[in-house]
């Protein structure tokens, strides 16, 4: 099993942020779905301040490409997508686009 760890930012708007939080206290179905499809099996979300941090566990039929690909042939997931980035925004050094990082692990005990 592969861990990856992913940031983004929201908006930094407190009543942004709470609505954000709302959202992912009942995400809907169709996109716990979609991310268990993938091959996805643990997802956690963390947030400081306006900062997000996600980690991801994986079995081996995961890949990003495939789940890109699940993504945008799926019309609830786009509209998730679309609806979420109304309080997300884009770490300063994205390329145009780019919404969730890879981060680099830099250290494990």
């Amino acid at each position: 099993m592969k861990r990856y760890a992913l940031a983004l930012d929201l908006i930094n708007d407190k009543e942004l942020i709470q609505a954000y939080e709302r959202y992912h206290q009942a995400v809907w179905p169709e996109i716990i779905a979609s991310i268990k499809d993938s091959g996805i099996t643990n997802m956690d979300i963390y947030r400081i301040e306006n900062r997000l941090f996600m980690i991801m566990e994986v079995n081996d039929s995961f890949s990003f490409e495939a789940k890109g690909k699940a993504d945008a042939e799926n019309a609830k997931v786009q509209e998730w997508e679309t609806l979420m980035w109304k309080y997300q925004q884009a770490l300063p050094f994205a390329k145009p686009g780019e919404k969730w990082l890879l981060m680099d692990k830099i250290f494990s005990l």
